[in-house]
């Protein structure tokens, strides 16, 4: 039984790793993996921000199952609750206050760090992925000294390409030598651009994005060294390795910035990755699949049966997956923080198709994201699917409402 590594990194893009783009590669490390991994084309998120995306991550169940909760419900069942039940050891760092122990993410861990004690600034309010390195290091050294120890689950979080994008001179001059800009500038960027959602100037959009890449390209390094970590400890063939991110980023592709309360394919397709050392060819997979299916696939690793309480199912082996549908549901909040008076929004897609319902208006969009990608041109009115798509989201909508 190998040991199972979830690697997920907060708001990256699928298009941003270097396998899923034809643009130079961002990600040279997580690149080199391919041929160890079996890639996942077309893996969708559950929501469109952390509060939303992570409850289908590590609870493999929807964001509003139970109405608008400040808390993970204690009805939903934590990934790491289902292996600690069954012995295998657990272990979590990360340094996302939505994902800390006072939303209740801390159950189910036999090590939980959430940097919640720790100091932070404006310009970095989350430890960076360096030191969380350090801190996986020390305890995964100490583990592995242990004779004949349990398998174990490692999830480790970075948050480094998250706003406010102030990135390290050395990658910003890989991105675009011509860039200069301290770091007083990048961090007005984020108070002026950013959180205003002020896309008047182009130039600025433009600019963050290259910053956005930057901290990509330092995230990379991150992983890169998580991977030496595991080798330097000689477990790097004993283990599991599982990329992906809970959500994207959006710069101006549907008016805006960050990571709001959409549903577009710039937050809602995320890359996915399972690195497997005893493979040794990439295996491409073009399913449709869903971060929904990443715990019942982690209890699957460890050959457990998925617990009726998880809605997923495991994404191995890869002929016994048959859902060819994604769904999601969010607040349609604008901002870091939901307001009282925000209204849901939930995307069905099945295929090619995806339908998009905000509560907020009675908005009803449709895409045909093979002739339309980007999402452009909405075919709500001109569709015949849009009947069959409407009647499978309809039931899913405030169904939480007695």
């Amino acid at each position: 039984m190998k040991n199972v590594v979830l690697i997920t990194i907060d708001a990256l893009r699928r298009d941003a790793i270097g396998i899923y783009s034809k643009k130079n590669s961002l990600t040279p490390f997580i690149d080199s993996l391919r041929n160890k991994s079996i890639i996942f084309k077309n893996a969708q998120a559950t929501g469109p921000y952390t509060q939303s995306s992570f409850q289908g991550i590590l609870a493999s169940s929807y964001y509003l199952e139970y109405g608008k909760e400040k808390n993970i419900s204690s009805k939903k069942i934590l990934i790491s609750e289902v292996l600690k039940r069954n012995g295998i050891t657990t272990a979590g760092f990360h340094s996302n206050a939505y994902l800390s122990y006072y939303f209740g993410y801390n159950r189910g861990w036999d090590h939980f760090y959430d940097s919640m004690q720790e100091e932070v600034s404006d310009m970095y309010p989350f430890i960076r992925g360096d030191a969380i390195n350090l801190k996986v290091n020390y305890w995964l050294s100490n583990y592995v000294r242990q004779k004949n120890y349990n398998p174990f689950f490692l999830w480790v979080h970075y948050m480094d390409v998250h706003e406010p994008y102030i990135g390290e001179e050395k990658y910003i001059k890989l991105i675009d030598s011509n860039i200069n800009i301290g770091k007083e500038k990048m961090f007005e960027l984020f108070k002026e651009v950013i959180l205003k959602r002020d896309i008047s100037n182009c130039d600025n959009v433009e600019l963050l994005k290259k910053l956005y890449e930057s901290k990509v390209m330092e995230t990379d390094n991150h992983i890169k060294e998580l991977f030496d970590i595991f080798e330097k400890n000689k477990i790097l063939e004993e283990s599991i390795f599982i990329i992906s991110s809970d959500h994207g980023d959006e710069f101006a592709e549907h008016g805006g910035l960050s990571h709001d309360g959409k549903m577009y394919s710039e937050l809602i397709s995320v890359p996915l990755l399972i690195v497997n050392w005893d493979q040794n060819k990439m295996i491409n997979c073009e399913q449709l699949v869903s971060l929904i299916d990443l715990a019942p696939t982690i209890a699957y690793s460890y050959g457990l049966k998925t617990p009726e309480e998880l809605k997923g199912q495991p994404l191995l082996p890869l002929d016994n997956y048959n859902k060819n549908n994604c769904y999601g549901e969010a607040m349609g909040k604008i901002g870091n923080k939901e307001k009282d008076t925000d209204k849901p929004v939930y995307y069905y897609r099945e295929e090619d198709f995806k339908i998009i319902f905000k509560e907020d208006g009675n908005l009803w969009e449709m895409y045909n994201l093979k002739d339309d990608p980007g999402e452009k041109k909405n075919i709500i009115n001109n569709s015949a699917s849009k009947r069959l798509l409407k009647d499978k989201l309809i039931p899913m909508i405030n169904r939480w409402i007695k």
